[in-house]
């Protein structure tokens, strides 16, 4: 059994749809990065870098304690390794999805994060910073699209490397991007956007979201104001 710390940010959401897609039984124990449950004792205890999604795998492949992660590109390396889906075993194959799952780690997730905060979170608009990580962004994309160009998914067949790109492109618009732009990237996130596992790990997100409304100062607090621009990683 596969215990799923996790809120329904992209980061969490990519731990819910490998899970999914993998048929793998777990439990999610909600962490309300606004309430910054994030910040608790026992949380910490598994994730101490105070940040979402994080696993306790009860039953490991080698008999042993259960093993706990944090980090949300460890999390899908070894959850891959524990089924024997989605990463490849041949070399080659392999570190084509474990280095555009690290382009993702690297680049598109915390770059796009940044857009989030400056456009949609931060007290004070910015232009220059609102501009800078739009356009940054727009790059990222590009640099999708043209991988997009000859192959259906990220690193040829379908990976781990899809499933943590394909939740930081749900919020597209808010973004400031246009799928039209990227017909590759356009196809590539109809053709995920589409798959059961991933619909359905959507769907137990939404159970758990509140409706949108103004951030609150506390929530602020908890998001933005300990030493980070967010609770997932």
């Amino acid at each position: 059994m596969i215990d799923l710390h996790y809120w329904p940010t992209p980061n969490g959401h990519k731990v819910a749809i490998f899970l999914e897609e993998a048929e793998l039984p777990y439990r999610i124990h909600p962490v309300d990065i606004g309430k910054g449950e994030q910040f608790h004792p026992e949380f910490l205890a598994i994730a101490p870098n105070n940040r979402m999604p994080a696993i306790v795998d009860t039953a490991p492949a080698d008999g042993g304690a259960p093993v706990s992660l944090f980090e949300s590109g460890a999390i899908l390396m070894y959850l891959a390794e524990k089924t024997g889906r989605f990463l490849p075993s041949d070399l080659r194959a392999r570190y084509e999805a474990v280095q555009w799952l690290m382009w993702q780690m690297g680049g598109l997730g915390p770059m796009l994060g940044q857009n989030h905060h400056f456009s949609r979170y931060a007290p004070e608009k910015i232009p220059y910073a609102i501009d800078r990580y739009q356009k940054e962004t727009a790059r990222l994309y590009g640099v999708l699209d043209r991988r997009l160009a000859d192959r259906p998914f990220v690193a040829g067949e379908y990976s781990i490397a899809d499933m943590a790109a394909y939740p930081w492109i749900v919020p597209y618009e808010a973004q400031g991007q246009r799928l039209e732009d990227y017909p590759n990237l356009h196809r590539w996130f109809d053709t995920i956007a589409a798959r059961p596992a991933v619909i359905a790990a959507y769907e137990k997100g939404k159970a758990l979201q509140p409706a949108p409304t103004p951030l609150t100062d506390e929530q602020r607090r908890n998001l933005f104001g300990q030493g980070g621009t967010g609770g997932s990683r």
